[in-house]
């Protein structure tokens, strides 16, 4: 099952706000989050809020446990640039262009992997099947 919570038209570019991206992907959600609040990038108070609002729909309208969650997809795609200019000398301007991005989060419960079966082994030391 995938928990999804969506950001949208964040003021800071998807390039920034990636590399806040690349250091959650695949942890459990209750410590990204502890890992967020101690980053000191503006993405990651963008990213942090996200995060606890899907573990929130987690909690909420699904009933599972953050304990048995894994982040499973986290993304920042482009949004809208908003285009302006700064006027410069000898009647110039310079284009700025303002970058916004749109951040998901998708959730899903963390697989159990099943364990190997004992292999029988005999006393020569062979294995028997």
């Amino acid at each position: 099952m995938e928990i999804r919570a969506t950001t949208k038209y964040l003021p800071i570019s998807p390039q920034k706000l990636r590399l806040v991206c690349d250091q959650v992907r695949g942890m459990d959600p209750v410590a990204a989050l502890a890992l967020l609040r101690s980053m000191p990038q503006k993405g990651a108070g963008f990213a942090f809020k996200t995060l606890k609002s899907a573990v929130s729909n987690a909690e909420n309208n699904f009933e599972l446990d953050p304990a048995d969650l894994v982040i499973a997809k986290i993304y920042a795609n482009e949004g809208p640039r908003r285009k302006w200019r700064r006027f410069g000398a000898r009647g110039r301007f310079k284009p700025v262009i303002k970058r916004s991005s749109h951040l998901t989060v998708v959730l899903s419960e963390r697989e159990l992997e099943p364990e190997p079966e004992p292999v029988a082994v005999d006393v020569a030391g062979e294995e028997e099947e």
